[in-house]
């Protein structure tokens, strides 16, 4: 690790002897987490803070406290060693014979609905690949991922800011309201118009979020401002406050299957769609895109419309044998996906 002024160098040994003493507050605990003695691990310390010029914790006869400069190391310093691990990791696996490995980020509702049929579907068609799925994130969070190379494909709502992302647009989900088991709308069939939820406290994803923007838009044009009391990150928790009567929230379609709380669903008139879209880094030279994008539009399609099931022609009828039959878990060729990439779109004003 080499600092702006390209002078400071950090090995990985002392990067991690100063998250385990900054982590235990203690020098002896952390050496005996670190099974080794702790004079030498004090004396690592005081020359990592040399050799960066700066002190990274003030010392106590009781205690050991971060400086602001080691607060900054911290934050940094788990993200290194945590991007080392996971090359670490990701180089083992492919040495050990998989094809590749793509991580892959997961928004919101895809969560619940696209990814279990996604991680299936790879581990049928593609098994070589091995997916690390991190699910239940923000658009912003994956999008930093995306940027920061923690990330190598993500479904994601758009829009975007950066315009070093690539999307590749998929069918939408219609909002629908999530309601406490014993509000007044619960009970009804019929949709809900949107002003009839003036009034209403609302739980919502954070501000910046696509589902928070379109809520807000859908509301105004309806005439009110939505009244949010709380928000969440996770689509869960979010429906966890819904079950627990905190008020009512606007959620993709797809998050029906998240709530094991007393939440009721009630589809609303005129419903406003969110987007969904497959995106990675413009740079990126994996040949492992292409191919987890045709698995994805062919997911997202049978969510939405179920399997397809093509009548077979008669001579396909009249020539097919068990032996024929493709066997679950052998891969067989991925079409590529179609050419919808578009460029990010710009940031709304």
């Amino acid at each position: 690790m080499t600092s702006e002024r390209g002078t400071a160098t950090v090995d990985l040994r002392q990067m991690r002897y100063f998250v385990a003493v900054a982590e235990e507050r203690h020098f002896g605990r952390a050496a005996e987490r670190l099974h080794m003695a702790q004079p030498p691990l004090s004396q690592q310390i005081k020359q990592l803070e040399t050799t960066l010029g700066t002190r990274l914790f003030e010392r106590t006869t009781r205690r050991v406290d971060l400086t602001d400069a080691g607060q900054l190391m911290l934050e940094r310093a788990r993200q290194i060693l945590a991007d080392v691990d996971a090359l670490a990791h990701d180089v083992k696996e492919v040495g050990d014979g998989a094809a590749g490995v793509l991580r892959v980020g997961f928004v919101g509702s895809a969560t619940y609905r696209v990814m279990p049929a996604l991680v299936q579907l790879t581990r049928r068609e593609l098994p070589g690949v091995r997916l690390h799925v991190m699910g239940e994130m923000l658009t912003p969070q994956i999008e930093q991922g995306l940027l920061e190379n923690r990330l190598d494909a993500a479904v994601l709502r758009p829009p975007v800011q950066s315009s070093e992302l690539l999307l590749d647009t998929l069918e939408g989900d219609s909002l629908v309201v999530a309601l406490p088991a014993h509000h007044r709308l619960a009970a009804g069939g019929d949709p809900v118009s949107l002003a009839e939820l003036a009034g209403e406290e609302f739980v919502g994803y954070p501000q910046g979020s696509a589902v928070a923007t379109i809520t807000s838009e859908a509301c105004r044009a309806a005439g009110f401002r939505p009244r949010v009391v709380q928000e969440a990150t996770e689509t869960s928790t979010l429906l966890a406050f819904v079950g627990a009567g905190m008020g009512l929230a606007l959620v993709p379609d797809g998050a029906r299957r998240a709530a094991a709380s007393p939440v009721t669903y009630r589809e609303l008139l005129g419903a406003p769609t969110v987007g969904l879209a497959v995106a990675w880094k413009r740079d990126s030279r994996s040949a492992l895109i292409p191919p987890f994008r045709a698995l994805v539009h062919r997911v997202v399609d049978e969510v939405r419309h179920g399997p397809a099931t093509p009548t077979p022609t008669p001579e396909a009828q009249s020539d097919a044998t068990p032996a024929e039959v493709t066997p679950p878990g052998h891969s067989v060729p991925i079409p590529t996906a179609p050419t919808r990439t578009n460029p990010a779109p710009q940031e709304r004003p």
